[in-house]
């Protein structure tokens, strides 16, 4: 009971602690500041103390350590790769298409036009990381203040919000993204929204639970009867304890972005060319399945499928992390 009050008092206004220390008088004004200090400075250290547990957590799960690892690897591939290993991937080059890996200095390749194929799949890297990461943010974004927002406000208010994301997710996203793509030419920035514009349901869902769950805690209902408002409650209550469920989600998030690129880009429907993203290069070197060109296969697939469970890995790793600091609360 006392360490939420002291989260309420710590989250209130410095006017309003400020003001309570004045009305207490002379004698007991710097008693009030004194306890009010020291509860800031311990839970603090509580604060330190469960973050350092969450991160040793972490670091014991050795996939979790892998997965990490593999994502910052595959990011220093696709954008310092390029700047250390040069190529054109603009200008075709027909006379050295289908060169095998190791010829004329191309360490896998070259593909039907004399692309790269290294550092093609460095430049489709670039996309499917940047579209991955960007649209699964902003879907983890929206969809924890949407969902914590139609939680704590709950009535009539939460039933509108929550048919509303019931009724989207009832769409196949897939059969919609295709939809769009065939209508207007995708673009990076295109992909990013439409696909957040479906992915922000599922962290919604999830983010809604917790916040029906918090809303009527202790420290909630001393926040409130100190005169702190709804928003205030959502912002630095709701989100702050529902970012274990947050974080975690939004790994999943990306890891679900990237296959939709790539679904998107193997059906033909992704960012056009001289752009590259690996769902499309998977695509084109379909096509030399029974050609015996097997690095125009080989290389994309297995990046599609290297970073998707370095971020399923990353995820495990924190929803342990995240679980231990709950249950030492």
């Amino acid at each position: 009971m006392s360490e939420p009050i002291n989260d309420a008092v710590a989250g209130a206004p410095a006017s309003s602690r400020s003001s309570s220390s004045r009305s207490s008088g002379p004698a007991g004004g710097g008693s009030g500041a004194a306890a009010v200090v020291v509860g800031d400075a311990t839970h603090a250290r509580r604060q330190l103390g469960i973050g350092r547990q969450g991160i040793a957590v972490f670091f014991e799960n050795k996939l979790a350590v892998l997965g990490l690892c593999l994502v910052v690897a595959l990011i220093l591939f696709s954008f310092v790769g390029p700047l250390i290993y040069h190529t054109d991937q603009v200008h075709t080059d027909l006379a050295h298409a289908y060169l095998a890996p190791g010829e004329l200095g191309h360490p896998l390749g070259t593909d039907s036009v004399g692309y790269d194929q290294l550092g093609r799949l460095m430049l489709g890297g670039q996309t499917s990381l940047i579209v991955g990461l960007c649209a699964g943010l902003l879907a983890t974004a929206f969809g924890t203040l949407w969902g914590a927002a139609a939680g704590f406000i709950g009535g009539w208010v939460d039933a509108i919000m929550m048919r509303l994301v019931d009724a989207l997710m009832s769409i196949p996203a897939l059969f919609l993204f295709m939809l769009i793509a065939t209508i207007i030419t995708p673009t990076v920035p295109l992909l990013v929204l439409v696909i957040s514009a479906f992915a922000w349901l599922n962290p919604a869902r999830m983010v809604r639970g917790d916040s029906i769950a918090l809303r009527s805690r202790e420290f909630i209902l001393a926040m409130k009867g100190m005169g702190g408002s709804s928003g205030r409650a959502v912002r630095t209550h709701i989100v702050r304890n529902s970012i274990g469920t947050v974080i975690v989600n939004a790994t999943f998030q990306v890891a679900d972005a990237v296959l939709y690129v790539a679904y998107l880009s193997f059906l033909g429907l992704g960012v056009p060319p001289p752009a590259a993203n690996w769902g499309g290069m998977l695509s084109s070197g379909l096509s030399e399945v029974y050609s015996g060109n097997w690095w125009l296969i080989l290389p994309p697939g297995i990046a599609i499928i290297v970073l998707v469970l370095a971020f399923n890995f990353v995820g495990d790793g924190l929803r342990d992390a995240f679980e231990v600091r709950l249950r030492k609360r």
